[in-house]
């Protein structure tokens, strides 16, 4: 009980803010971020990138597969189309498995390259980098936005504002109207949209995301990176010290401060500073309006915005580039970073079983899916010919998107008689329901309860499928 708790001391992280004008609010979160334009090859890469996917989702709704929407999620008929495969309610597990799918894989890559997700492919910095450029384009660059801003309003500013939200506003509806053509036939959307014609739903859906994107990406923008997403704060725990994420060389900035560009490299050490001249650009690019130099954050989207920003910096200074980099702690350290690791193998692992169980599960699944009711009015009855009769309800689900024969009968019930359609035609994508009695006399019967099956076969692209579903034959 007289332990004592041994007391470690810890040096503390001095934190640099920006100064004076619109940068001395930036860390406030109700202050509006006005982020500055970057170029260099992180930037363009970030942009082709993003422009890839974003061509990606506004194109897949528009292709045509077999006469139909190759992609339709359509929830009203709980039915999921996707080229050549359709999914339906029974077919849930194979949604579990995509999303523990996603899930490792972004384990997988967070615990490699930390939220790059964020920074590259994430839909609200995607949409949130759209609206920026239209602002600087009616806007004008960084420092014009603040003087607009900070004036009172005039014909200039009203036009300039006006043209920025109607862009922001025909941007939101084309991104709501594509979104919501992924759950209904796009075609239709847009004209029913368009001559006032839409359903409740449809038209309530595109208003509703239309709204989303627009306050999001207009207004919210860093706030639901650094108050919102969930993912911001549960990532530091899929953090090592081999992950590579935007980091700044402290030993090699630091002391920071101006300088003449005339001096050289060598001058500069002599006089005790380090290599960053603090121009703050690396925060005026930041999407979040963090300071990198103050150490990992975990408002940090690892856009690379700072690394283009200091690496344009350094070029025109004549120091080396790299001060702001993708690195890892251990290299930070002056160690070697560890990229085969315990941990990143296990996420890549299990993320190849589950990987391996979802295809599998795509390749035996059944195109043909069989439902049994039995008559809920009588267990059973007795026929005028003193036959035992059971009713049933078969409905048969056809998976497939062609339309297919059926043929159905029985096992399991020795010489009885089948009452009922016994060949029956479903359309793709179709359920078929029909009521059959099934009779056999009492002698047949050993007990009363005898499992039987109900066998539906067809034939598909020439291989014969048979799904046999049980079920119970009662008397008394």
């Amino acid at each position: 009980m007289n332990e004592q708790i041994p007391v470690k001391t810890v040096t503390p992280v001095k934190v640099h803010k920006p100064k004076g004008g619109p940068e001395g609010k930036r860390h406030d979160s109700r202050s509006r971020i006005y982020v500055r334009a970057v170029q260099g090859p992180l930037e363009t890469f970030r942009r082709m990138f993003g422009l890839f996917f974003l061509g990606l989702f506004a194109i897949i709704p528009w292709i045509q597969y077999n006469g139909h929407q190759a992609v339709l999620l359509d929830i009203g008929e709980q039915r999921f189309t996707i080229f050549s495969l359709t999914l339906w309610p029974q077919d849930l597990t194979l949604l579990a498995y995509i999303f523990i799918v996603s899930a490792f894989a972004l384990f997988f890559v967070t615990t490699f390259a930390g939220r790059v997700w964020c920074g590259f492919m994430c839909p609200q910095t995607t949409w949130v980098y759209i609206y920026t450029w239209f602002e600087e384009k009616f806007e004008g660059p960084r420092n014009k936005r603040i003087a607009l801003d900070a004036r009172k309003m005039d014909v200039d500013k009203f036009l300039r504002k006006t043209a920025k939200h109607t862009a922001w506003v025909l941007v939101a509806l084309l991104t709501a109207l594509t979104f919501v053509g992924y759950f209904t036939p796009i075609d239709a959307l847009f004209i029913d949209f368009v001559t006032f014609n839409t359903s409740f739903w449809a038209g309530l859906s595109v208003i509703f995301f239309a709204v989303c994107t627009y306050g999001n990406a207009g207004y919210m923008r860093e706030i639901m990176c650094t108050h919102i997403c969930p993912y911001a704060r549960f990532q530091s725990a899929m953090f090592d010290k081999d992950t590579f994420t935007v980091s700044y060389d402290a030993k090699r900035g630091e002391q920071r401060g101006p300088r003449p560009r005339k001096l050289s490299h060598e001058q500069v050490k002599e006089k005790g500073l380090g290599d960053c001249i603090d121009c703050n650009l690396c925060v005026q690019v930041c999407p979040t309006g963090i300071d990198i130099r103050n150490g990992l954050q975990y408002e940090c989207i690892n856009c690379g915005a700072c690394v283009d920003a200091c690496n344009g910096v350094m070029d025109k200074m004549g120091y080396p580039k790299g001060l702001i980099s993708f690195t890892s702690e251990e290299e930070l350290a002056g160690g070697k970073t560890h990229v085969l690791r315990p941990k990143l193998i296990g996420y890549f692992v299990v993320l190849v079983v589950m990987i391996g169980l979802l295809f599998a599960n795509i390749w035996m699944r059944s195109p043909t899916e069989v439902d049994i009711i039995r008559d809920r009015n009588s267990l059973y009855r007795e026929t005028n010919e003193g036959l035992i009769e059971n009713v049933y309800t078969i409905k048969v689900l056809n998976k497939t998107q062609q339309t297919q024969s059926y043929t159905i009968a029985i096992k399991g019930l020795p010489d009885y008689k089948y009452i009922g359609e016994q060949k029956v035609t479903v359309k793709g994508g179709a359920v078929y329901s029909t009521p059959i009695s099934v009779a056999t006399d009492a002698y047949n019967l050993e007990d009363t309860v005898t499992d039987i099956f109900i066998s539906v076969t067809t034939t598909i692209d020439g291989e014969t499928v048979t799904v046999d579903e049980p079920t119970k034959f009662l008397y008394r």
